[in-house]
């Protein structure tokens, strides 16, 4: 969390040890340390992750749109000898026609 990683360089700025900011902040003085160092390399974009929980995007949303015509679409249409999709078809299809 932001005022987590915020609060760690303040404490570490007033002169706080790692250890105690650690148990203020109720994790390890590593964390701690890699924080304030960030922040020192960084500066205040070191505050915010970059990570956000969640997986990466793969597809933009052109992609995803033209993914989901194609998944509507008859496989024949795309002169492919299949008379339905699959779960797996439209995906080797898709990857292929990258």
């Amino acid at each position: 969390m932001i005022w987590r990683r915020a609060r760690m360089v303040l404490l570490s700025a007033q002169g706080v040890a790692f250890d105690n900011i650690a148990t203020v902040t109720f994790t390890s003085p590593d964390r701690v340390r890699d924080v304030v160092h960030n922040f020192d390399g960084d500066g205040f974009d070191a505050v915010y992750p970059e990570y956000r929980g969640r997986r990466p995007k793969t597809f933009t949303l052109l992609e995803r749109g033209e993914s989901k015509k194609i998944a509507k679409s008859k496989p024949a249409g795309h002169s492919l000898p299949l008379s339905t999709w699959s779960l797996v078809k439209p995906a080797g299809f898709l990857v292929d026609a990258r």
